[in-house]
């Protein structure tokens, strides 16, 4: 008896376990799927899912893009002209990227800041009339 509810024991544990795999590979190849933008570009039958050749053609479209990017980076950043980035030219880089998102945030600061002095100034208007 005791032998019996040791393997039915394990038995459970092991198919808890599988449940537990096989939901989490089902979540895994769900986030997986192609975004409406993706479908929407690169389903050409309309069907709602990427065919093989579609989801080829969307890959050759990111690995185009992803080389553009690079060379446009090289041909930015690389001061030395050896056609790639040394870690100086890539820490570089960084700081220049880093320069450009603070200058973009102080301008969408400075926006909002004159947005809320405009409404400031026409509630102020407002009540004092």
């Amino acid at each position: 008896m005791k032998k019996l509810t040791q393997k039915l024991i394990s038995m459970l544990a092991a198919l808890s376990l599988a449940f537990v795999v096989t939901s989490q590979a089902e979540e895994s190849s769900a986030s997986k799927a192609p975004s409406k933008e993706a479908l929407k570009k690169y389903d050409k039958d309309g069907d709602g899912k990427l065919s093989e050749e579609e989801q080829a053609a969307r890959r050759a479209d990111i690995a185009a893009k992803a080389a553009a990017t690079r060379k446009a980076n090289v041909d930015k950043y690389d001061t030395d002209g050896d056609g790639k980035l040394s870690k100086e030219e890539r820490e570089a880089k960084k700081a220049a990227e880093a320069a450009e998102r603070e200058a973009k945030k102080a301008e969408r600061e400075a926006k909002k800041a004159e947005r809320d002095a405009e409404k400031a100034a026409k509630k102020a208007a407002k009540e004092s009339k």
